[in-house]
């Protein structure tokens, strides 16, 4: 009886694993049948817009940092030791203006002995010249005299040169900006002893493009601003334009502002030349940057997959970017779909 039980038991348990064994594998076929498909290499729905190069339609407005009209040295040319200084820092000159004095009186003691000289020379040679007309004299005697007297005269105006240089002048009108002497000091030839800024003009010269250098005239009126005056402007004229440009086909243009009022040297300005920019620059839509301006770059199709391009940008005009490298005018550019693409990724264009 014992065992009967045992078996039929046992005959239970082995029916039961068997029916929970063939459960466990069906639900492993149902489960994996119910798993989405893994699909690769599926193309990716984007829209492209082609890199063109157009026009930019905007004013002609260029920037730059304000120089003086004209700055110079102060140079000794001649050595000696100061005696006066008639400058100091922001003092106002006139060009010719004596600025430093040497001691000249040895110098002035020469010129009145050689001055002697001369007077004296003088009268020799009216002596002589009576002297000869009553043959009391000979020729020889009489240009010897006269020699004697050019040679002398000759001398004088050679130390009046060197007193004169001594006296060093202001090579332009202006202010002072440096100075580099004071009275007592010995000097020697070639020496700077200040700086002297025409600050009452100023000038400003920027890069014009070579589509824009040509609408460009010199005498042509400008406008000045900066952002330190919001609101002023100051009149300014084209002074020069280079007649050759960069290897970047930039021209130098130089804009001179005779009455610069308040305005300093060093001052960053904008030029307004009150004309549009002709000037052509390669464009993408705005739609196609895949991050921001500071980290650019964007998918470009090649075959039927898209390619990642880092690109350099430009300006800013709205809907458009200016691209400075990395892409090619005509190549196409992805403007949607491309938070699902990668490098490599297959695409499909659509309308």
């Amino acid at each position: 009886m014992k065992k009967t039980t045992l078996i039929v038991v046992a005959a239970i348990l082995a029916i039961t694993g068997l029916i929970g064994f063939r459960l466990a594998s069906n639900k492993k076929k149902i489960d994996e049948q119910k798993k989405p498909a893994v699909l690769t290499n599926v193309a990716i729905p984007v829209t492209v817009a082609p890199v063109a190069e157009g026009t930019v339609s905007q004013q002609l407005v260029k920037t730059g940092n304000l120089i003086p009209y004209k700055e110079a040295d102060i140079i000794a040319t001649t050595a000696g030791k100061v005696t006066r200084v008639n400058f100091n820092l922001g003092s106002s000159v006139r060009e010719g203006a004596t600025l430093v004095q040497f001691d000249n009186r040895l110098k002035e003691l020469s010129l009145e002995a050689t001055q002697l000289s001369i007077d004296r020379l003088k009268k020799d040679v009216t002596r002589y010249n009576t002297l000869l007309a009553g043959n009391a004299t000979t020729e020889i005697q009489v240009n010897e005299t006269k020699y004697n007297y050019e040679n002398a005269v000759n001398q004088a105006e050679q130390i009046k040169k060197q007193i004169a240089d001594a006296n060093v002048k202001s090579p332009i009108g202006g202010r002072i900006v440096q100075k580099d002497i004071e009275p007592g000091e010995y000097i020697t030839v070639g020496k700077v002893l200040g700086r002297v800024l025409d600050v009452a003009r100023l000038k400003v010269q920027v890069p014009v493009n070579e589509s824009d250098v040509y609408q460009l005239r010199e005498g042509q009126a400008v406008k000045v601003s900066a952002d330190v005056f919001p609101g002023r402007t100051f009149n300014g004229r084209i002074s020069y334009i280079a007649p050759q440009g960069t290897e970047e086909h930039n021209y130098p243009v130089e804009i001179t502002i005779d009455q610069a009022g308040s305005l300093k040297a060093g001052t960053f300005v904008n030029v307004d030349f009150s004309q549009k920019s002709a000037q052509k620059a390669l464009q993408i839509p705005r739609s196609a940057l895949v991050e921001s301006i500071k980290n650019p770059y964007v998918y470009v199709i090649a075959g039927n997959k898209a390619v990642r391009r880092t690109i350099q940008v430009g300006r800013d005009f709205g809907d458009t970017i200016e691209v400075l490298s990395g892409l090619n005018a005509g190549e196409q550019v992805v403007t949607t779909g491309q938070l699902n693409l990668s490098d490599g990724k297959p695409v499909q264009i659509t309308q």
